[in-house]
């Protein structure tokens, strides 16, 4: 049996209308492109969203996982404050302070004749004679008596 075009119907009908049971090229096309555009779209929009943590891994490691946290607290929440602050945190060279402290410290308990980690008994007091620790301190006056 013949199918027939309905009377109604253009003779000339366009390329993405198929037959029945027939391929929908112009469907599976559309299909195909919507999965690689959302694919792309998503990938581009993790790259963008990772990009504070990917600048703070230049950093010291606990401004890395404050910006990591920032960061994740962005994606989960949908605030795109602490994106922003993630990447400022990011971009700002903190100082080292803890890494000059603790030379300080090494070089005091080293000129106090002390061990850095042995805090805890204080260093031994040289020996005087004892009548140098016994007697008072001499007093120079200013010329005034009582």
């Amino acid at each position: 049996m013949a199918q027939s075009i309905h009377p109604a119907a253009t003779h000339h009908l366009p390329i993405f209308i198929t037959e029945p049971g027939q391929t929908d090229y112009l469907f599976n096309g559309v299909v195909t492109f919507l999965l690689i555009a959302v694919l792309v779209v998503g990938n581009l929009y993790f790259q963008l969203h990772a990009l504070p943590e990917r600048r703070a891994h230049r950093t010291s490691k606990v401004q890395m996982e404050i910006v990591a946290i920032l960061c994740l607290i962005s994606l989960f929440t949908h605030n795109h404050i602490y994106w922003i602050a993630g990447l400022l945190l990011a971009f700002v060279h903190i100082p080292d302070f803890s890494t000059p402290l603790d030379s300080i410290a090494q070089s005091l308990a080293k000129l106090s004749e002390r061990e850095a980690e042995k805090t805890e008994e204080p260093a031994p007091l040289s020996e005087e004679p004892a009548e140098a620790a016994e007697s008072p301190p001499k007093v120079v006056g200013h010329g005034g008596g009582i």
